[in-house]
């Protein structure tokens, strides 16, 4: 799983959603709503845009310091979600032509099982939701469009995949070239949210030199993930998301990667103005064999066949709806 999925499912990263989304407005001012695009007889609306195209946006931020570059990616993410709102629309349309739906019922079941997944009370999940910036009703919303749209490759797309030898052995080439020449590596997080003010991150920065100096007097990093890390999703894996690519890190991860041995504690790393994050470099794996993860080449394999016809599918879908974008 890529490092960037430690910032887009944590809780780094909140006061930039704010600052993203906040615009002034002049005192009288009167505001005009935009359709930013119309998908059969219902449009998309410019707020509803901006709102789910913060997790993108906070992305950006974090990952292009230049402005010039940060201006692009921010254009990009806004196309990116907006495709993706269109697609639920059409899964929508859909579904209501095959009398699917979701209920209230399944909802709740979907929370509580996220909420478990991540040893947390439901409560405490709706309040990491909140505090980066999303209503319970939207979290509620994000789930409906996740089970509805299961529901529907189960019914639509699930059918037409089949899976060989050949497929698995095909998504083991791939997988070796997405490693290129530097085995994966497993990595050990304390990520820590620098805070809305000045005062804030400079409070953290010190913690964060606290933390490094604690691990590398032989403190359990397990521990300090515990004790110390805003990442909720890793405190009870001991701040690890797994192997992962070398090339799927951030830049600056991989600077000091290249330097580090098995066991090393790195220093304090900042990621845009959002997050602190220390590594302990857990693992170097050499590039399994095919008969060692045939297992998981299989399971690679089968959800990219599935992902490869649910874009089929789609583009069905738009073949036979009106659609209208206007970004």
């Amino acid at each position: 799983m890529k490092l960037a999925r430690l910032l887009r499912h944590g809780i780094v990263g909140l006061s930039l959603a704010s600052a993203l989304m906040a615009t002034a407005t002049p005192a009288g001012a009167i505001i005009i709503e935009k359709i930013v695009a119309v998908v059969g007889d219902k449009p998309v609306l410019l707020s509803d845009l901006r709102r789910r195209a913060r997790p993108r946006l906070i992305m950006v931020a974090m990952q292009q310091p230049d402005p010039a570059r940060s201006a692009a990616g921010e254009t990009q993410a806004f196309k990116d979600t907006l495709d993706d709102m269109i697609n639920e629309r059409l899964i929508e349309q859909a579904a209501d032509k095959a009398h699917i739906g979701v209920s209230s019922e399944e909802i709740d079941r979907a929370m509580k099982q996220k909420a478990d997944s991540l040893h947390m009370t439901l409560a405490a999940l709706m309040a990491e939701a909140g505090r980066e910036g999303f209503s319970e009703q939207d979290y509620r919303d994000e789930i409906r469009r996740q089970l509805l749209e299961g529901k529907m490759i189960q019914l639509r797309v699930q059918g037409r995949v089949r899976i060989t030898e050949a497929d698995a052995r095909a998504s083991y080439t791939r997988f070796v070239g997405e490693l290129g020449e530097e085995s994966p590596v497993e990595l050990q997080a304390v990520a820590l949210q620098l805070g809305a003010t000045p005062q804030a991150a400079l409070a953290r920065q010190a913690l964060a030199r606290q933390v490094v100096e604690q691990a590398r007097a032989g403190a359990d990093f397990c521990e300090l993930v515990k004790k110390y890390s805003d990442d909720v999703q890793t405190r009870d894996t001991c701040g690890s998301r797994g192997l992962q690519p070398m090339k799927a890190l951030f830049p600056v991860v991989r600077e000091r990667l290249s330097k580090m041995e098995v066991g090393a504690v790195s220093d304090p790393i900042q990621i845009g103005d959002q997050a602190i994050v220390i590594f302990r470099l857990n693992k170097r794996q050499p590039i399994p064999s095919y008969s060692q993860i045939k297992d998981q080449m299989m399971e690679r394999a089968t959800g990219e066949a599935v992902e490869h016809q649910r874009k089929l599918w789609l583009d069905e879908l738009r073949r036979g709806a009106f659609l209208d974008v206007r970004l």
